[in-house]
């Protein structure tokens, strides 16, 4: 019976030792395998050979939008004076605007406001001050703009004009732009233009260098879009008076342009 569990444990013994050393070879193959596979993350990457090639891409368009800003400032002894003044002027520009045909969706009121006026008045021939002292309060300014947008380019001088013979008496912050649907696909137009220059340059690269072109691993855009013509705040005329002829206003061409970069990876 002794003999027989000997011979029992002696077999338990040398299986838990083949096991044990099992596991201990897998967990070391596992280990070195891990352990390589460590090394090389990002391998392919690192050591993925790539051109880098840039273009831009040019298109010049007119403008077909003018964005103008017209003006009414009041001044009188009382706010009611003011206000009554202003709104009358006011109220005849905007209706001139639109006999002109511009629509209600592009006239905005961008600013209303009401100041009161002081003025610093010198002592008399006595040395005295006016009561309360230096500064006194004189009036009222009432100040309203109108932001306008004019689709038909051949109405701005007029509309300028116009607005001031009415009582509009600044006129100003005159840009040319464009509508954005249509400056949106003068975008799509120079970016074209810049992506085509840019794979014929990465082509002929290839060829120069021997490669081959296999896909492109990136691609970033920038964009310098036009700086439309502006024109500073200026009084085209102070509401009534001698009417004079209607400024002629010059569009010209803006230029919109779009970088590429692409980077290939190559063969």
């Amino acid at each position: 019976m002794d003999e027989q569990k000997e011979k029992i444990l002696s077999s338990v013994s040398q299986i838990f030792n083949l096991f044990l050393l099992v596991s201990i070879v897998f967990v070391g193959v596992k280990a070195v395998n891990e352990f390589k596979q460590g090394r090389y993350i990002g391998q392919d990457i690192e050591s993925r050979n790539t051109i880098n090639v840039s273009a831009s891409g040019e298109v010049f368009v007119k403008p077909n939008l003018a964005v103008t800003t017209v003006s009414v400032q009041t001044e009188k002894k009382t706010v009611a004076e003011a206000m009554s003044e202003n709104t009358a002027k006011m109220n005849s520009v905007i209706a001139f605007i639109k006999g002109q045909g511009v629509e209600e969706k592009d006239l905005k009121t961008t600013a209303f406001n009401i100041y009161p006026r002081y003025e610093y008045r010198q002592p008399d021939i006595y040395g005295r001050y006016p009561p309360g002292g230096q500064r006194v309060l004189v009036g009222y300014e009432v100040d309203q703009s109108l932001q306008v947008k004019i689709r038909d380019l051949t109405k701005v001088g007029d509309i300028i004009q116009g607005a001031a013979d009415q009582g509009a008496n600044q006129v100003g912050s005159l840009q040319f732009t464009m509508d954005p649907d249509d400056e949106e696909a003068a975008k799509n137009d120079a970016r074209k233009e810049a992506i085509d220059e840019a794979k014929a340059k990465a082509n002929l690269l290839a060829s120069q260098l021997g490669v081959k072109l296999v896909r492109i691993t990136s691609f970033s855009e920038s964009g310098v879009y036009p700086t439309f013509y502006k024109m500073d705040q200026a009084a085209y005329g102070m509401g009534g008076g001698v009417e004079e002829a209607a400024p002629q206003v010059q569009t010209g061409e803006n230029m919109i342009t779009v970088n590429v970069n692409i980077v290939y990876e190559i063969d």
